[in-house]
């Protein structure tokens, strides 16, 4: 009982680090790749400070105070802070403690279902790269490519090394299924309205999730992310922040799927 209690705190406070690193890459990588497009088309806006996952510091966003060690401790700062910058008193984004404390979970769950293992590594990755995806896609409605290819790789070998406990075969016709079937729903859509009903990083993401979760999950994954996305259109149309054209990110809901099924497996009635 003690080992298992102080495993689980090592889990959450390893979750709280990676959590922190993962809202770096949240904030940044966006703005990485935007910077990257200005200078390979040559824009003005391309020209200025290196800007990476470690360049500058950390800092704050408002007043771009740089952040000492004191003020940058997963969760804790958040609290010390009240929720406020030191030196402006502006608020810190709640998504911070939120990415922090969601990591956290996460990980001491993978922890106390798989143990402390290379099982429990690979499915840690698995849930922080989701993490990064469906926070970026709800902000910007991207989904990098160098996050998503990476899934669907590190997802097949997992599965050839024997860690995921998929098969290999499942695996490889999971991210094949997952790839080829919102790849089908997107041209059928286009053909029928002439419009672009989700973006192709959607196809990788459910790729990726075939290949970590096997083919017969295929189906809960996308009836539940189908679900959880029109009562995500409903809730935003009542609130009016629904855009105009209807667009809403798809990647969110799948990750949400996804963590689901990694935790508690399809949903009864729903695996092939």
């Amino acid at each position: 009982m003690s080992d298992s209690f102080w495993a689980l705190g090592w889990a959450g406070l390893l979750g709280l680090m990676i959590g922190s690193f993962l809202n770096v890459v949240i904030y940044r990588l966006p703005r990485m790749m935007q910077a990257q497009w200005d200078a390979d088309t040559g824009s003005q806006a391309a020209r200025g400070q290196p800007f990476n996952l470690a360049i500058p510091g950390s800092h704050c966003p408002h007043c771009q105070h740089p952040l000492r060690w004191s003020e940058n401790i997963p969760l804790f700062s958040f609290i010390a802070l009240r929720g406020r910058c030191a030196h402006c008193q502006q608020p810190i984004a709640w998504r911070y403690p939120f990415i922090e404390m969601i990591t956290a979970g996460l990980f001491m769950g993978i922890v106390f279902q798989h143990g402390w293992g290379f099982a429990a590594l690979a499915w840690a990755g698995f849930a922080s790269a989701l993490l990064a995806l469906a926070a970026i896609d709800a902000d910007t409605r991207l989904l990098p490519d160098i996050i998503t290819q990476p899934l669907v790789w590190a997802g097949l070998l997992a599965a050839s090394l024997g860690i995921s406990g998929i098969g290999l075969q499942e695996a490889v016709w999971g991210a094949v299924a997952g790839y080829l079937f919102l790849w089908a729903v997107y041209w059928l859509f286009k053909g029928l309205t002439g419009k672009e009903g989700m973006g192709q990083g959607d196809f990788k993401l459910l790729a990726g999730l075939g290949a970590w979760l096997g083919w017969p999950a295929l189906l809960s994954l996308v009836l539940m992310a189908s679900i959880l996305g029109i009562l995500g259109g409903i809730g935003l149309k009542l609130r009016g922040q629904l855009s105009d054209n209807g667009e809403l990110a798809f990647g969110p809901y799948l990750v949400i799927a996804g963590l689901w099924v990694m935790a508690f497996g399809p949903l009864p009635g729903l695996h092939a």
